[in-house]
């Protein structure tokens, strides 16, 4: 994973993709928060990316890639914008000395002192050269994320590529693995490290002199946030693991910029648009039905308190937590959310909701639908053409967009004041379709 935070880039991907170009240079940068200057070396950035991750590319929609930015997402399998997690979160620097660090691993055992005098007789003159502290700090990241492995014994360690799971299985064990980390990474959350690890298996299946690996399942992305937004996953589960406190600046949706950055030059410093916050993490949280991820925090002031994650930026870990102190927290969110359809922690309330079977279909998938998506709600009557569904939920903002979803299939009962909603809605609707002239 990422050793440098890329907030820019990401908030940057997210706007491209949301607005699909309708922003100038000047509305995009004030947008972000950002001068024009750092929004052409951003973009810079990302056409270099974009040219070195799809060299795989014909020349021509490859310069397409690098002038435009513009991605032909229903042309592709793979889901849009994981180019940025996948290529350039290290400086060039880096990226080169853990390439050559990774290669001499991969055939025979080396201590840091070996590595070190391997990067003094491969790094080219012009970069800089590391001396062993950078070494040992290289070899401690790469262990952490499992890429190598520490052999047992007693100092200096020695340390080998930790790639032997790959080399003891066949090519025909090979490729049903690739297959189901391709399907499990596209139907499961989260995916980004399936992704980074079919990857892995594709470049291990590959014969020398192919190009490219036959694709056997193709799936489609339809929710950008549900990639950029793993960027924090990883780090929030790990200080929920480790029961640390996180700081962040949090920019709300409603917010008018979604990122601000961070001027080391004191005579340009200027007050931040976003809200800097330090909380205990206690849960993620994933919403399937708009593709959001959630982190429900505690917070000295507030308690219980809720960040949208696509507003995270500058996310670091803090103090540890007491464990008993983690827990009475998380036993109190574990109480507020009992009814949470997702993440609402308002007043409990009853809804009650007809459904109509579908007319002349084999099957009933309005009823296996409700089974499938209503959580703890229960059928409590069941007719010949409908059948009524209950659940007690926190507030009604939450599950009303589920029971819109169904249209027509669906009429809410109670509780009043929902219903009173609903009608307005389609009503609402219904005069979108009015014909603008009574001839038409």
């Amino acid at each position: 994973m990422a050793r440098e935070s890329f907030d820019k880039e990401v908030q940057f991907l997210r706007m491209l993709a949301l607005t699909s170009g309708a922003y100038n240079r000047q509305q995009f940068a004030q947008r972000l928060g950002i001068s024009v200057h750092t929004f052409d070396k951003t973009l810079r950035r990302l056409k270099e990316i974009v040219s070195s991750v799809h060299r795989q590319l014909p020349e021509e929609q490859g310069r397409e890639f690098a002038e435009t930015l513009r991605f032909q997402y229903y042309e592709s399998a793979e889901p849009l914008l994981l180019f940025l997690f996948r290529a350039k979160s290290l400086k060039e620097s880096e990226s080169g000395r853990l390439s050559l660090l990774l290669a001499s691993l991969k055939d025979r055992s080396c201590t840091a002192l070996e590595l070190l005098d391997v990067c003094s007789s491969e790094i080219p003159s012009y970069m800089a050269m590391p001396d062993e502290k950078t070494i040992r700090s290289d070899l401690k990241y790469l262990e952490e994320v499992g890429v190598i492995r520490r052999l047992p014994g007693a100092r200096p360690y020695r340390y080998r590529l930790h790639n032997e799971f790959v080399e003891d299985l066949s090519s025909d064990e090979l490729t049903d693995l690739y297959d189901f980390v391709d399907i499990m990474a596209n139907t499961s959350v989260p995916s980004l490290q399936g992704y980074l690890l079919r990857d892995n298996l594709k470049k291990t299946l590959m014969q020398p002199g192919e190009t490219e690996l036959a694709e056997v399942f193709l799936y489609k992305y339809h929710y950008y946030s549900r990639i950029l937004d793993e960027a924090h996953f990883h780090s929030l589960l790990h200080a929920i693991r480790r029961r640390r406190k996180v700081s962040f600046l949090y920019f709300s949706p409603k917010n008018e910029q979604s990122y601000g950055s961070a001027n080391s030059n004191p005579l340009f410093e200027k007050e931040s648009a976003g809200r800097q916050e330090t909380v205990t993490p206690l849960q993620i949280v994933y919403d399937h039905q708009y593709g959001r991820w959630y982190l429900i925090g505690h917070h000295s002031r507030q308690k219980l308190i809720k960040f949208r994650m696509e507003g995270l930026t500058r996310v670091q870990e803090e103090e540890e937590v007491p464990e008993e102190v983690w827990q009475s927290r998380f036993a109190h969110w574990e109480d507020k959310s009992r009814f949470s359809w997702l993440v609402d922690t308002g007043n409990p309330v009853t809804v009650r909701a007809r459904f109509f079977n579908p007319e002349g279909a084999r099957t009933n998938f309005v009823r296996e639908r409700v089974l499938l998506q209503g959580q703890w709600g229960q059928i409590t009557e069941e007719e010949e053409h409908s059948f009524i569904y209950e659940i007690t939920v926190n507030g009604i903002t939450e599950i009303k967009p589920w029971l819109r979803s169904f249209g027509s299939s669906c009429e809410v009962l109670e509780p009043s004041g929902l219903r009173r909603e609903i009608i307005a809605e389609w009503k609402e609707i219904w005069g979108y379709y009015e014909p603008v002239r009574e001839n038409l």
